[in-house]
């Protein structure tokens, strides 16, 4: 009797622990617009970064082609400029166009 007692008594306990614990998951959000808000923050923190490199970078060529005495080395300075500009660009530009389709697009991510 006393061996049932027991298990009864860890049954009622583990069943309160369990029932304590266990916390109903809400969603806040739904699926859209979760997705939404990470790839807006993941955007910007891409668009910041590169035009914190953008801005590095093209100090370091032009004054690598100010203070280089070679007409090639000067010539390579100048492309790699117009080549982080270009490249910075079109990282900003997906941003636009994003920000231009995004609101066109909307209504069509659900599911009826």
């Amino acid at each position: 009797m006393k061996r049932i007692y027991k298990g009864y008594l860890t049954l009622l306990i583990t069943l309160l622990l369990i029932s304590l614990m266990a916390g109903v998951a809400f969603a806040a959000e739904d699926m859209w617009a979760v997705a939404n808000r990470i790839i807006v923050d993941i955007y910007n923190q891409i668009a910041g970064i590169s035009t914190v490199l953008a801005g590095l970078m093209s100090a370091v060529s032009v004054i690598g082609a100010k203070l280089s005495n070679n007409q090639h080395k000067v010539d390579q300075a100048w492309d790699w400029l117009k080549r982080i500009w270009i490249a910075w660009a079109i990282i900003n530009g997906i941003g636009a166009f994003i920000a231009y389709v995004r609101p066109l697009m909307s209504g069509l991510n659900t599911i009826s």
